[in-house]
């Protein structure tokens, strides 16, 4: 009984982040899940994505396009396939994201001087501009994260989990 007691204590933040359209659910015992930690993970990155989806939908950006769009605009003249391995997408998918991007007038790939086979990557006037638009509503984003977790629970997510 005491487990579950504690398992309703424990899930309950996600239950308050993640409203579910049939009103809230009764506790259900979550037995060895309880001491998972990827499964709360995931229910904390279904949160984070959904909110992050809600906050970018104005500007028709998801959450990947986001990131590779910081990162190229942090790294002028990166190639495909740095960025794919920074941000750990798979080559093929990250092709189609950057051609839906160079499609929108995001980002260009320049035929790099050093190798005629690299594509050197930046940003568009446009693309800076949609970047500005897309980090403000980030922090938007931000900041309710860290009301939802508080800013010492945040902190210590984003430190313990900034290495992986």
């Amino acid at each position: 009984m005491a487990a579950t007691t504690r398992v309703a204590t424990r899930v309950r933040p996600f239950r308050r982040a993640v409203p579910t359209r049939r009103g809230p659910r009764p506790a259900i015992a979550l037995d060895a899940l309880n001491d998972h930690l990827g499964y709360f993970v995931r229910r904390l990155q279904v949160w984070v994505f959904q909110d992050f989806i809600r906050t970018l939908a104005s500007i028709d950006i998801s959450p990947a396009q986001f990131s590779v769009l910081v990162v190229i605009g942090a790294n002028r003249g990166l190639s495909q396939a740095e960025l794919g391995v920074t941000l750990g997408i798979e080559r093929a998918r990250l092709a189609r994201m950057l051609d839906r991007l160079q499609q929108r007038s995001l980002i260009q790939r320049l035929q790099s001087s050093a190798d005629g086979r690299r594509h050197a990557l930046q940003l568009t006037a446009e693309g800076r501009t949609l970047l500005k638009r897309a980090k403000a509503l980030a922090a938007r984003h931000q900041r309710r994260l860290i009301e939802q977790l508080g800013a010492e629970r945040h902190g210590l997510l984003l430190d313990a989990l900034r290495d992986f």
